[in-house]
């Protein structure tokens, strides 16, 4: 299972997911690093796996069938920025 581990506080990463013969993309973000990420997919992928599962930064789960991925967008870490600019 895929889920947010030893990542630092304040991190994140935007995960966006096109699943094939829907119109919508499935997108959030984890505290779960971006190679995290990959490698948990590219596992799902090679071991022919029937889902991959995620847990965004809320605490929400998605189990998406590995058949119906059409692309997974995994965006660079950020850290979140408190404060104004002035």
């Amino acid at each position: 299972m895929f889920a947010p581990s030893g990542a630092e506080e304040g991190h994140n990463v935007e995960i966006r997911i096109g699943i094939a013969n829907i119109g919508r993309e499935l997108s959030f973000e984890t505290s779960q690093s971006a190679d995290d990420v990959r490698s948990a997919v590219s596992e799902a992928l090679e071991s022919k796996a029937a889902s991959v599962n995620f847990t965004d930064d809320k605490g929400n789960a998605y189990i998406v069938p590995t058949a119906s991925l059409a692309y997974i967008e995994i965006g660079t870490e950020e850290s979140r920025r408190v404060g104004f600019v002035a």
